[in-house]
C-alpha cells in the first residue's frame, strides 16, 4: 500500500506541482497578476477542454444520469452537515455560510481535471467532464443562495450560469452527439490544441491565488470553524462520498473518478462567494490554502485506494 502511494505521489502529484508552484513563486516574487489569465481561462480554455472532452467522450446516458444523480445526493448531504455543525457550534452567520461553502463545494475544475487526467487518463477525463459541467451550474446558483440566502436573486443566479462559455461548449457537444455530427478536422484540431493549454495555465494560476490567500487576515473568533472546515473537506466529505457513491450503486472508473472529485479541496471561487456577499472570507481563504496542501498527502492515498478495489 504505501509502495502504491509513493508511486502514486510521484506519478500523478509530482507532475501537478511543478505548475502549481512556478504559479506561487511568479505571484510571490514577480506579482503575477492573475486576473487576465482567469479571462483566458474562464473564456477560451474551460470551453475549449469541455466541448474537446464532451464531444469524444466515451460515457453511455447511465453515466450521466448517475452523475448528476450523485453531484446533487452529494451535495444535499454535506449541506446538511455543515448546517447541523454551525447550529451546534453555534457560529455567527458569516462563518456559518463559510462553513457550507468550504463543505460543498470543491476544487474540481482547475485541480481536479488535470488531476483525474493524470491519474485515470482520457476515460476518467470523460467521466469527470459532466460531474464538471453540473459543479458549474450548481456554484453558480446554489453557492450564491450559501453565500447569501438574504440577497439571493433567482434570475441573478440563473443569468450568472448562462453567462458562462463552458455552458454553451456542453450544449454544443451534446447537441452533436445526439445528432450524430463531428466538429470540421481542422476545428477540432484546433479545440484540441488549446484543450492541451488548459492544465499548466490553470494550476499555475491555482499557485498564484493560494500565495494571495495565504496573506488573508484570520480572526480568532474563526478558529472553531477553521478546524470544523478542515474536518469536514478532509475527512468527512470522503466518507460521504462513497456512503452515496455505494447508495446509488456507482461503480468502475466512475466510482473512482467521482470520490476524487468529491474529495478535492476548497473551491478556489468559494473566497470570491465569500467576500462578495460577507461570508468570512478569512475564513474559507485560509481553509483554501490548508486543504490544497494537505490534498497532496491525501489524494495519493485515495487514488491508491480506489486502484486497488
Amino acid at each position: 500500500m504505501i509502495q502504491t502511494v509513493l508511486s502514486t505521489l510521484v506519478e500523478v502529484i509530482v507532475p501537478l506541482s511543478i505548475p502549481v508552484t512556478a504559479g506561487a513563486l511568479l505571484g510571490r516574487y514577480k506579482n503575477l497578476d492573475t486576473k487576465p489569465l482567469l479571462t483566458l481561462y474562464l473564456y477560451f480554455l474551460s470551453p475549449a477542454i469541455i466541448l474537446d472532452t464532451l464531444a469524444k467522450a466515451e460515457i453511455s446516458l447511465d453515466d450521466v444520469y448517475k452523475t448528476l444523480a450523485f453531484a446533487l445526493l452529494n451535495l444535499l448531504f454535506l449541506w446538511i452537515v455543515a448546517v447541523l455543525l454551525g447550529r451546534i457550534l453555534r457560529l455567527a452567520p458569516p462563518e456559518a455560510a463559510g462553513l457550507t461553502l468550504i463543505s460543498t463545494f470543491t476544487n474540481s475544475v482547475n485541480y481536479g481535471l488535470p488531476l483525474v487526467l493524470l491519474a485515470f487518463g482520457q476515460l476518467g477525463l470523460d467521466k469527470a467532464s459532466v460531474y464538471v459541467i453540473a459543479q458549474m451550474v450548481i456554484v453558480n446558483t446554489i453557492g450564491v443562495y450559501f453565500a447569501a440566502r438574504s440577497q439571493f436573486n433567482v434570475r441573478s443566479a440563473v443569468k450568472s450560469v448562462f453567462a458562462l462559455p463552458a455552458i454553451y461548449a456542453a450544449i454544443l457537444a451534446f447537441l452533436l452527439r445526439a445528432l450524430g455530427l463531428q466538429l470540421p478536422h481542422e476545428l477540432a484540431t484546433g479545440v484540441s490544441m488549446v484543450a492541451g493549454a488548459y492544465s499548466p495555465v490553470v494550476l499555475a494560476i491555482l499557485g498564484a491565488q493560494m500565495v494571495k490567500v495565504k496573506a488573508a487576515h484570520t480572526e480568532r473568533n474563526v478558529q472553531l470553524a477553521f478546524w470544523t472546515g478542515l474536518t469536514v473537506r478532509l475527512l468527512l466529505a470522503p466518507l460521504i462520498a462513497l456512503l452515496v457513491l455505494l447508495l446509488l450503486n456507482i461503480t468502475g472508473t466512475l466510482f473512482s473518478v467521482l470520490l476524487i472529485l468529491a474529495s478535492m479541496p476548497v473551491a478556489v471561487n468559494s473566497v470570491v462567494l465569500a467576500e462578495r456577499f460577507g461570508s468570512s472570507p478569512s475564513l474559507v481563504s485560509r481553509c483554501i490554502v490548508w486543504t490544497t496542501l494537505a490534498s497532496f498527502l491525501v489524494l495519493p492515498v485515495l487514488i491508491a485506494a480506489v486502484g486497488s478495489v
